[in-house]
């Protein structure tokens, strides 16, 4: 992929001395690349960047480029000089590259969503012919669906994970509750927060359907054709229904550091796709920030191992203190955070949102702290 040029590209010369507090060019750089089809932007990035989440500001001050926020496969990117980026348009006939590989977060813009409450939801008070399970072709018939119209499309939706701090997630039951005792496990590992308060409800879409007919006279409930859609689940009493929306999520996003708002703000790690605890590059995460926290699609956070809080041996040599505490205390040395790793927020609700892990320098944990990109 790496080619090396002797040839000066005919084409302006962008310098990037007025970013030179923000960006720094990796050594060692080849000379030119020609951008191939599945790169992707934060790859790309990485190879020519310290930072690879402050691209977005060089490339749009290249003016040979009519969308600064898109490059393509065929495009030629030259750092043939230390302080100048050249970059010369390719053919621009695939589609532009993205940020992330969307194939890895596919199942959380198209499954997965997250609401305040789910108590007052439309839910499935029965299935056809008294059945235990119902899939395409079936239907089920549902409460509470109030404003519905013949035709229209809703999702049947399952509540899996209650977000919450100081304890970041608790199993719920089939009815919405959460189960008793899930959430003691986090208190081993898990440091104080300052935050006490329920984040949201994460749902699993388990399947679709289409409203074919509404309460009468003669029946309480709406009818919902079960219409599966590909990849959907048994249906069961006790799920839950939210209208289907056109666009609910991006497939583009521009890594860029957080907004001014969230300076100070606590953020952590809520949990982590598959894993009980941990994960690593290209894992999906929560966040215990979204929206209404300034967290955008795009926004880089780094992510740290929280301070640690170890027995003094030398000065307390017979202690029976565990050695590594989640609290300060007397006899005891605390130490600094430890950074983990770099992640990118790909879809945002109201005070949680997903990311995807970029690169580590170890596991991330559940608990652990997001900050600015650029904390050192």
């Amino acid at each position: 992929m790496f080619e090396r040029t002797r040839t000066v590209l005919a084409v302006a010369m962008l310098t990037v001395a007025t970013y030179a507090t923000a960006v720094e060019v990796n050594g060692g750089h080849p000379d030119t690349y020609v951008v191939q089809k599945g790169d992707t932007l934060w790859d790309i990035s990485a190879r020519f960047l310290k930072k690879p989440w402050l691209w977005p500001e060089i490339w749009q001050a290249n003016p040979q480029v009519k969308n600064p926020h898109l490059i393509y496969p065929g495009d030629v990117l030259s750092l043939a000089y230390l302080d100048r980026v050249v970059a010369q348009p390719g053919p621009r006939q695939e589609a532009p590259l993205n940020a992330i590989p969307l194939a890895q977060v596919e199942p959380f813009l198209k499954e997965m969503s997250v609401v305040d409450e789910v108590k007052s939801l439309p839910h499935v008070v029965a299935l056809e012919d008294n059945r235990l399970r119902a899939t395409a072709g079936q239907v089920a018939y549902v409460m509470n669906l109030q404003g519905a119209e013949v035709g229209q499309r809703w999702a049947v939706v399952r509540p899996t994970v209650r977000f919450a701090l100081p304890k970041p997630s608790e199993d719920l039951t089939a009815n919405g509750d959460v189960t008793p005792g899930s959430g003691n496990v986090w208190k081993s590992f898990i440091a104080p927060s300052k935050r006490k308060e329920t984040l949201g409800y994460e749902l699993a879409k388990v399947n679709v359907g289409t409203i074919v007919k509404l309460p009468d006279g003669q029946s309480d409930v709406a009818t919902l054709a079960l219409q599966d859609l590909g990849g959907g689940r048994e249906v069961r009493p006790g799920d839950r229904l939210v209208p289907v929306e056109a666009n609910p999520y991006d497939l583009q996003f521009f890594p860029h550091v957080p907004a001014a708002q969230t300076e100070g703000l606590e953020i952590r790690v809520l949990a982590v796709t598959d894993m009980f605890t941990a994960g690593g590059p290209r894992d999906v995460i929560a966040l215990s920030a979204g929206s209404a926290d300034g967290i955008d699609n795009g926004t880089v956070v780094s992510l740290w191992r929280n301070s640690r809080h170890v027995a003094n041996k030398m000065k307390f040599p017979g202690s029976s203190r565990m050695d590594d505490s989640l609290t300060d205390g007397a006899g005891r040395v605390s130490l600094p955070e430890e950074y983990a790793a770099h992640a990118m927020v790909f879809r945002t609700f109201d005070k949680v949102s997903y990311a995807l892990v970029m690169e580590s320098k170890k596991p991330v944990h559940v608990g652990y702290n997001a900050h600015h990109p650029d904390k050192q």
